[in-house]
């Protein structure tokens, strides 16, 4: 179910990302945060799985790069509701899931949770619709570099089945 305490909650938010080149950006006098290293968008049944989009994408893009929950140093997903990150998490964790639904040979495992939207995610700060995407980068980015590490995953879902998943590496 479904309630105003345990979705997250529209808030107000503004946005600004600046995405160039390495070489762009030092002419410009810039100094890179991260860099996109890779990145997913997946579309599963609306009905059945409408909020599982970060589990799909999560799964896929670490198989595409040959990495495990392991290799992740940073994880920053998108939390609608307390019980789509829930689903999520325990999709990821599941063999059967991963078989069956994503066809993986093997489950993803269970995400650490000292690595897990350490700042807060969208249940605590709110999602500033259309600002999301931005939040959950600059996050990251900062993360890797206050916390010492070198490659984040963010995730989330959309409307009509739809989820992302964006690997982003320290500079």
């Amino acid at each position: 179910t479904v309630t105003a305490a345990n979705a997250s909650f529209l808030t107000d938010g503004a946005s600004a990302v600046l995405l160039m080149s390495r070489k762009r950006a030092q002419e410009l006098g810039f100094t890179p945060l991260a860099k996109l290293t890779d990145f997913m968008f997946v579309a599963q049944d609306p009905k059945e799985q409408l909020l599982l989009g970060p589990t799909y994408a999560t799964a896929r893009l670490l198989a595409r790069n040959n990495l495990t929950c392991n290799d992740i140093d940073a994880f920053e997903f998108h939390e609608a509701f307390a019980g789509q990150i829930l689903a999520n998490l325990n999709a990821l964790d599941s063999e059967d899931f991963n078989k069956e639904f994503i066809g993986l040979p093997k489950k993803v495992g269970r995400l650490d949770m000292d690595k897990f939207n350490n700042w807060g995610g969208s249940l605590s700060l709110g999602h500033p619709f259309g600002a999301t995407g931005c939040r959950l980068v600059t996050t990251a980015a900062r993360r890797l570099h206050k916390e010492d590490g070198s490659l984040a995953l963010l995730a989330a879902c959309a409307a009509g089945g739809q989820g992302h998943a964006m690997l982003v590496e320290r500079e």
